[in-house]
């Protein structure tokens, strides 16, 4: 009997998974964006690029874009 509700548990669990991945696809589809907003918007990474070149320390101008160093260095392809 429990290897019965096992069985069906491991079924019901599959096509929650087959689903989740359906709706996740149809929703790429539509044109939703996944995953979490960008900090930075283009302007703001145009606006921290040109600091920089005009040599701005990238901690300062971190700071005043309200950003961490590191998230700055992603947004800038700065490794």
């Amino acid at each position: 009997m429990w290897q019965m509700v096992g069985i069906l548990a491991e079924l019901e669990r599959s096509l929650i998974q087959e689903r989740t991945k359906a709706g996740r696809a149809a929703a790429v589809a539509r044109g939703v964006k996944m995953g979490r907003k960008s900090k930075l918007t283009p302007q703001q990474i145009e606006h921290a690029k040109k600091l920089i070149e005009q040599g701005e320390h990238h901690d300062t101008v971190a700071k005043s874009l309200n950003v961490s160093r590191r998230t700055l260095y992603r947004a800038l392809q700065v490794f």
